[in-house]
């Protein structure tokens, strides 16, 4: 019997996942720094310039209406110059992770809101706002872990996967429900499929956020910035962000979570940071934020 054409673009899709996942298995480690593997494959699905010219395209847009209300912060703005003098630090090392980063055009903008957020876009587009910094009283280390983060997602192309994904969920979904159909069983199939696709999703994106975690560290270790601050980042994260959801039920790690992972790299990315700064590990001075006890 021939398989709907449906059905059969969900087994295709199945497939693939499983190929990605076995070459990501495979992927020998590097030999200092976090250990990651190669990028998805399945990212591949999607076209990496197509979804660098929708972010250059929204990231513009973004620019125009915080512009239009006087929200957008200008070059020789203080914090601007803050930002860019710190990304200019961490972007020579993003090679490492994305062979296309040093063709991408490269910006950072701040705006003026009391969001407690930052992101960059694929192609390199970062952008934060006023209220991640100053209501967390940002130190130059965990403005460089918060970037370093962000950055990590657009060299891992979270975002080109997470659109590969959603395609190939939204595939096996109608497949699942037209084999549910020719078996008599109505539209089951597609309503189960479709619960656990929609939970394997916010996985996804818990493992993106934690790779971005790692990575960012990596980076701003490379770039002189001390890896442990990512430790007092979160604790201040935990303080002002009371009454997330539970982590299995969520897109991002617990703030816990994040605290213990970091933790168990700080001695991956340690060595780098004292390299960068000229020094050893055991000279190094415990981390001082502006918040709690310090990190050793």
């Amino acid at each position: 019997m021939r398989l709907p054409r449906s059905l059969s673009i969900a087994l295709i899709a199945a497939a693939l996942l499983a190929a990605g996942a076995i070459a990501h298995a495979q992927q020998p480690q590097a030999r200092e720094g976090v250990q990651v593997g190669e990028r998805s494959r399945v990212a591949g699905l999607v076209s990496a310039e197509k979804v660098e010219r929708s972010a250059a395209s929204q990231y513009e847009q973004l620019k125009r209406e915080a512009a239009s209300k006087g929200a957008l912060a200008p070059p020789d703005h203080p914090q601007t110059q803050r930002l860019r003098r710190i990304a200019d630090r961490l972007i020579p090392y993003a090679s490492r992770f994305n062979e296309r980063a040093p063709q991408w055009k490269w910006e950072v903008i701040l705006i003026g809101s009391k969001q407690i957020n930052a992101f960059c876009m694929p192609g390199g587009k970062i952008a934060f706002f006023t209220g991640i910094i100053d209501t967390l009283k940002l130190t130059d280390d965990e403005i460089a872990t918060i970037m370093g983060h962000e950055i990590a997602h657009a060299l891992r192309e979270h975002g080109r996967e997470r659109a590969a994904k959603s395609t190939i969920a939204q595939g096996v979904t109608l497949g699942a429900s037209v084999l549910s159909q020719l078996m008599g069983y109505g539209d089951l199939g597609g309503q189960l499929v479709g619960a656990g696709a929609q939970l394997t999703m916010l996985k996804f994106s818990r493992e993106d956020e934690t790779e971005a975690d790692l990575v960012g560290m990596d980076l701003a270790a490379r770039a002189g910035y001390d890896p442990r601050a990512g430790v007092k980042l979160w604790e201040k994260m935990s303080a002002v962000g009371k009454g997330q959801p539970p982590q299995w039920l969520s897109t991002h790690p617990s703030h816990q979570t994040r605290v213990d992972e970091i933790r168990k790299h700080i001695d991956a990315t340690l060595p780098l940071y004292a390299k960068a700064t000229g020094r050893t590990v055991d000279t190094l001075p415990p981390y001082q934020s502006n918040y709690g006890e310090p990190v050793r």
